[in-house]
């Protein structure tokens, strides 16, 4: 818990994982001369990320994890970037209107904007994600509906055939999505298979779609494809997309938003 709390107040962190995250690969030496700091600082920050499972070192540098196969621990998510998740929540929910039906997938971009809903009023939200329902439910002036399903412990997400058929029976005005990578193809991928469908569901049942996605997942790789930027209507993002994005979100007609504001 104290790293955790270390590395959402330390912005040289920060910006020390978007630098790999944009690069891919990177020398000590070039992060050092990137960041102004001396070369013990950077070796310091490397081996705590490292710790964390956010950096992945070799002779003479770092790298981002290159999994395609499996997501971060749930614990490790919500702490990467959570000022930034936070940035992007808070401008989701200035858009969302009162009295409009929504549904939220998983993901701790999500339950950031649950979050940032609690004045809303008027809202009718359906989930697959229990930390959502817990928050909204304190919200007593939208109605929370659960789908139902298998939940998957380690992140309280509901997944299956279940909750496929559940959502079917609703159209709502816009869904909230996250996913855990888009691609320099354009294609938005996740982890697991029954999360996937889920969220493919969520998207064909939805007047708009938005994707609230923090700038850790542009060029981030995983194995299955939900989709593509051609089905997302809003992107909310925490910092301008690297190349080639601003092409492809144009040519998608994809409206960018980027949450800069303290």
């Amino acid at each position: 818990m104290r790293f955790k709390a270390h590395v959402n107040s330390n912005p040289r962190q920060i910006s020390l994982l978007d630098t790999v995250r944009t690069r891919g690969s990177v020398t000590v030496e070039q992060l050092a001369d990137m960041l102004g700091v001396t070369l013990q600082t950077v070796r310091r920050d490397v081996q705590r990320l490292a710790d964390e499972g956010l950096l992945t070192r070799f002779h003479g540098g770092v790298r981002m994890p290159r999994s395609t196969t499996e997501n971060i621990a749930y614990q490790q998510r919500a702490s990467l970037n959570a000022e930034g998740k936070a940035r992007i929540a808070r401008a989701v929910a200035r858009r969302v209107p009162n009295d409009c039906s929504l549904i939220l997938n998983i993901g701790t971009t999500t339950e950031a904007i649950a979050q940032q809903l609690m004045r809303h009023t008027g809202l009718r939200v359906i989930t697959n994600n229990l930390n959502v329902a817990t928050i909204l439910s304190g919200n007593t002036a939208c109605e929370v509906i659960v789908a139902g399903g298998s939940v998957r412990a380690r992140d309280r997400a509901v997944v299956g055939e279940a909750t496929i058929d559940f959502i079917r029976q609703f159209k709502v005005d816009i869904a909230l999505i996250g996913v855990s990578s888009i691609e320099s193809d354009g294609s938005l991928r996740d982890f697991d298979l029954r999360e996937v469908k889920v969220a493919q569901t969520i998207i064909a049942q939805a007047g708009e779609v938005w994707l609230a996605a923090d700038s850790s997942k542009f060029n981030r790789p995983a194995m299955i494809q939900l989709g593509t930027l051609s089905q997302i209507d809003r992107l909310f993002t925490d910092a301008a997309p690297p190349a080639p994005f601003p092409d492809l979100l144009k040519s998608a007609q994809v409206q960018l938003e980027i949450a800069r504001e303290p």
